[in-house]
């Protein structure tokens, strides 16, 4: 199966295509310009490049968060239109689920962190289970030093919210693997397309662990 992955819950945002198990075309631009102004153009780059065309692909793996409000909005927003318009599945891929799924086999629990702003950060634990990253604990909207807290061993921290983590269990990774990617979100997106875990566009909506500014604002609540 040939899948289109969407991933902009962070300013590192991308795109991905796979065909089965093989990694066509990865595109991955952390940069101050909105998803808005790039991520069809992204889309459209790699379809050229891999010489596909929409009709080619046979489903679609958006990442849906925790991450950016802005940014999972545009995600959604385009996967919806994509599958809309080719008549394509979609599977919805949790980001910390991604961001995990890039250190397999690892030794260490992994934590994927990312800036929540406002002084939180998104987080989850995970660890290898001789077959998959399996999650230990919900998707938390946590201050920093709450999640240190939580850490009892030595654990690897991924993501742009790591560096707020202050804990002596606290182990850090090489840069490459600190962004959400892509092509995790592919692979994890291609095992939900083939057991029929998919959602409809109609439905598809961002995983939010806390309302958007623009939500309490309407709630009447004062946002600092």
């Amino acid at each position: 199966m040939r899948v289109l992955a969407v991933e902009t819950s962070s300013l590192a945002g991308g795109v991905a295509l796979l065909d089965d198990e093989r990694l066509v075309a990865e595109y991955l631009l952390d940069v101050s310009v909105t998803h808005s102004e790039r991520l069809m153009a992204a889309v459209d780059q790699v379809l050229t490049g891999a010489r596909w065309t929409g009709r080619d692909l046979g489903g679609l793996a958006v990442a849906v968060g925790p991450g950016s409000f802005t940014g999972l909005r545009i995600a959604v927003s385009t996967a919806k239109g994509l599958a809309l318009a080719l008549g394509l599945p979609i599977a919805a891929v949790p980001t910390l689920d991604a961001m995990a799924a890039a250190l397999p086999w690892a030794a260490l629990p992994v934590c994927p962190v990312l800036d929540a702003r406002k002084g939180e950060v998104y987080a989850s634990l995970y660890r290898w289970d001789g077959a998959a990253m399996r999650r230990e604990w919900e998707y938390l909207a946590l201050a920093p030093e709450a999640l240190a807290a939580r850490l009892g061993e030595p654990t690897l921290l991924v993501g742009d919210g790591a560096p707020a983590v202050r804990s002596p269990h606290a182990r850090t990774v090489p840069p490459p693997r600190r962004l959400p990617s892509p092509a995790c979100v592919g692979v994890l997106g291609l095992e939900r397309l083939r057991r029929g875990e998919t959602v409809p566009a109609a439905t598809l909506a961002p995983l939010y662990l806390r309302p958007s500014e623009a939500e309490l604002k309407r709630r009447g609540v004062a946002v600092s």
